[in-house]
């Protein structure tokens, strides 16, 4: 009898298995529309928490009310107040708890514990002197959860402890300075010691709890016994909140050097949530005022920028050899390499036919300055051949003609693969030097251009080699005459040489320098108004990113091409929260709108889904220019006034001349 049961338990084991790998399928997506809206609260819906099992949902409010629904029936379960003065921005269920135990923080700078069973708050920790933006649990340690607030600092609980007080895991103010805020934080579900932190600026830190517990253990007790006679502790160490190995961070790698533009452009850089992959090998990130990026913990890639050779000396990028004894992050192996060679210059490389005909639908949307429509093409043909030079070559070429905020990184990026793939590659050289000089690199540009003239003589005094020389030398002369040096001579394209306006220990400066690069990156929602708009992986593997956008759309794409396959239309304002069920294509969105959204898969007989934005190229171009608008337009829009000139604006830099005259209408209720 007890192997029968055995058996059935490996059946059910095995079929729930299978249920969750395919919950989430291309067919679902795209009949994915509105199933119910929950109403209940009277304000702004700021977070949403799904149980374990996927049968209860929470869901916190600026009413300062938590709301237990039953998701299937549309049925609103319990309501409590939850004693916060402020609104409420993060709600989750302590693990292990039988779901009756709840943690909410909110804008009072307050962390409260429920028991939701006798709708009785149990715990009131008061630890935190600015808004407590995110909390964060771990199925290892079902007593224990964690606070990421603006006072800058990441706070530690334990509810087995008599005190019932907080301690303080990670002061990023010791060592990021006073302005620094802590705005989320998430848990890796495979290993439990690992916490990922976003706060405001590019850099996404991750911490091995364990060193750091250990640390402070460490400090007490050498603080203890050099305690002075009066009983005042002399606290060694002070400079290394920190340990050695503990941080790893993690940084878009065009964002360091962007920072002063940005901050020019009242544009702040700002991680509004991070969030580890189902398997614990991914880290994804909504940075505010940017794009949404996907960080592989598992391939260790330097951000391009950081590693360009002084002279860039291109042979040794392709050949994946050492500069200054940091990997470039694209070495290939040499029998590979080889391969991709011989097949560049024998001429044999050419594609399967279905990938052809891609490459030609690429081609065919770059002639019709359609770039986005052609980046999409391009990337569906790397995704399946990612051998081959000429996609890549191409697709920077068409990352060069959008030019939205990351495109000239992702298409310098996308260069050096090209050049990695087939030294010969000749537009891929000059291209390079062009995204240098884009990227303000000028006198590595400079030097580019140089090497290329050198190795294709023939094309030294092209129109276009002779339009950007003269472009990158006028650059270095203005420098010159401004006397700003930071681009010149013997600069170094490193974080000290672009930000030390604030005072920051050489450890975080050592620590920056040593950030990982990402590995995806995914475009066409704003992220520029609130401070807790979330992207999520959907799909039992990941196979889905979802993030909510400025505009009142939530956007979907593809996690391994970054193609946007999807955009609905879920929120009248703001959508900021998307939370995917754990075991089903059941998606929970809300916003600024005072109610909670539920989106699944609508059956093929249904009628057309009057939520879904058919223009997904024009939705997206949209949202860029959106994130370029000038302040008073942003402050326009964010008090609901719609600008109609907004829709024809390029982006910064944009030679775009159908703009309109920029009218001013209120937005219908």
């Amino acid at each position: 009898m007890s192997k029968i049961n055995n058996s059935e338990m490996q059946s059910d084991k095995r079929a729930l298995g299978f249920q969750r790998q395919y919950h989430v399928t291309d067919p679902f997506i795209s009949r994915l529309g509105l199933e119910a809206e929950l109403q209940g609260h009277t304000g702004c819906v700021n977070c949403l928490e799904w149980n374990e099992q996927g049968d209860l949902l929470a869901s916190g409010s600026d009413d300062q009310h938590c709301i237990i629904w039953d998701p299937f029936k549309h049925k609103k379960l319990t309501t409590m107040h939850t004693g916060h003065a402020a609104n409420i921005f993060s709600v989750k269920f302590l693990p292990h708890s039988g779901d009756r135990i709840l943690v909410t923080g909110a804008a009072d700078t307050k962390v409260h514990v429920h028991d939701v069973s006798v709708k009785e708050t149990i715990h009131m920790f008061s630890d935190h002197t600015n808004r407590v933006k995110r909390i964060a649990t771990a199925p290892m340690w079902p007593n224990t959860f964690w606070s990421a607030a603006e006072d800058g600092i990441i706070r530690q609980y334990d509810l087995r402890e008599s005190s019932k007080r907080s301690e303080v895991l990670i002061d990023l103010t010791e060592y990021c300075g006073q302005l620094v805020e802590a705005k989320c934080l998430a848990v890796n579900p495979q290993n439990n010691n690992y916490l990922a932190v976003g706060a405001n600026g590019p850099f996404v830190r991750l911490y091995d709890m364990r060193m750091i517990h250990n640390h402070r253990c460490v400090v007490v007790r050498k603080s203890a016994s050099q305690s002075t006679s009066a009983g005042v502790h002399t606290f060694c160490d002070r400079q290394k909140p920190i340990p050695d190995g503990a941080g790893q961070y993690y940084v878009a790698g065009h964002l360091p050097v962007k920072l002063p533009d940005y901050n020019n452009r009242l544009r702040v850089l700002v991680a509004t949530y991070v969030t580890f992959s189902p398997d614990g090998t991914e880290l994804l990130v909504n940075m505010g005022g940017e794009q949404v990026y996907l960080f592989d913990l598992t391939f260790k890639q330097k951000p391009y920028t950081y590693l360009l050779p002084k002279k860039c000396q291109l042979t040794d990028v392709q050949n994946g050899k050492t500069t200054n004894g940091v990997s470039n992050g694209i070495h290939l192996p040499a029998s590979r390499l080889r391969f991709a060679e011989s097949k560049v210059f024998s001429g044999s490389g050419e594609l399967p036919l279905h990938l052809e005909r891609i490459k030609l639908q690429a081609n065919d949307a770059f002639a019709r300055q359609q770039w986005t429509q052609a980046i999409q093409f391009y990337s569906l043909g790397i995704h399946e051949a990612s051998h081959n030079a000429m996609l890549y070559g191409n697709r920077a070429a068409a990352y060069m003609k959008r030019k939205w905020d990351g495109d000239h990184y992702d298409a310098l990026r996308d260069c050096l693969k090209a050049l990695s793939l087939n030294p010969g590659h000749l537009k891929a050289h000059f291209r390079l030097a062009r995204c240098l000089f884009e990227l303000k690199y000028v006198a590595e540009a400079l030097d580019c251009l140089d090497d290329f003239k050198g190795k294709f003589p023939e094309q030294a005094h092209s129109c276009a080699c002779d339009a950007l020389d003269k472009d990158i030398k006028a650059a270095l002369f203005s420098k010159m005459d401004s006397g700003e040096k930071g681009l010149m001579g013997n600069s170094s394209i490193r974080f000290h040489t672009f930000s030390r306006k604030e005072s920051i220990p050489e450890d975080e400066v050592v620590l920056r320098e040593r950030s990982y690069d990402y590995k995806h990156r995914y475009c066409g929602h704003c992220n520029t108004t609130t401070d807790i708009k979330e992207a999520n992986f959907f799909g039992s593997k990941g196979q889905y990113i979802v993030s909510g956008s400025d505009d009142g759309s939530f956007f979907i794409w593809e996690k391994e091409t970054a193609n946007l396959v999807r955009i609905l239309q879920g929120d009248e304002s703001i959508v900021n929260c998307l939370q995917p069920h754990p075991s089903y294509c059941f998606l929970a969105t809300s916003g600024i709108d005072p109610v909670v959204r539920l989106w699944n898969p609508r059956p093929e007989s249904e009628s057309g889904n009057g939520r879904v934005v058919e223009d997904m190229e024009g939705a997206a171009a949209a949202n860029q220019r959106r994130m370029n608008a000038d302040p008073l337009e942003v402050m326009l829009l964010n008090m609901g006034y719609r600008i109609t000139g907004l829709s024809g604006r390029g982006p910064e830099g944009s030679d775009d001349e159908d703009s309109s005259d920029g009218q001013v209408q209120c937005r219908p209720s």
